[in-house]
């Protein structure tokens, strides 16, 4: 839900949004979402844990990408916070530290679609990835269980494909290894 108000949201407009809700800056507008249920973060998590082992640490694959959960994005006045996102090793050789934000461009994002943020995620901070030059964004719905991946082709998203229920997925950027994605739907 946005907050109406009479000028354009600030940095310090972030500290008034509740402890229980995740507040981003998009288009000059402040928005506060609620925190995650547990099944979203719950499939949050367990993709972060399939991806990890291979992609950050090279355990069982490549290797070379940095993943974070719910980092805080600054692009120009935009302030996005998707579920995960990640860097190949040699865009983001050192993280940020003790810095509350990354300026960085991740390579790819991943948003977890829920009813109160399915709308902002595609219509509002998909175009904002794409217009940072984002290389991949996969839209995860946990009650449909369905996984869409997408390649950033020029200005626009390309839809590579959808995948749904207990599917074994190679989907890009992470294709090297194969993605149980009943997994991600267990409790």
């Amino acid at each position: 839900m946005a907050n109406s108000r009479n000028r354009p949201a600030t940095y310090a407009d972030l500290y008034d949004v509740p402890e229980n809700q995740v507040g981003e800056i998009i288009g000059g507008e402040l928005f506060a979402s609620p925190r995650p249920a547990v099944r979203h973060a719950n499939v949050a998590t367990l993709l972060g844990a399939m991806l990890i082992g291979p992609y950050r640490r090279g355990i069982g694959g490549p290797g070379g990408w940095v993943l974070l959960y719910e980092p805080e994005l600054h692009f120009r006045d935009d302030v996005l916070v998707p579920e995960l996102a990640g860097w190949r090793r040699e865009r983001l050789a050192d993280l940020p530290g003790d810095a509350a934000a990354v300026e960085v461009v991740p390579d790819w994002i991943c948003e977890l679609l829920s009813p109160s943020t399915a709308r902002l995620d595609r219509a509002r901070k998909l175009p904002i990835y794409a217009r940072e030059r984002a290389g991949h964004a996969w839209l995860i719905d946990p009650a449909a269980q369905t996984l869409e991946v997408m390649r950033l082709e020029g200005e626009r998203w390309t839809l590579i494909g959808t995948f749904a229920g207990d599917a074994q997925v190679r989907a890009e950027p992470f294709d090297a290894i194969e993605l149980d994605l009943a997994t991600l739907w267990t409790l």
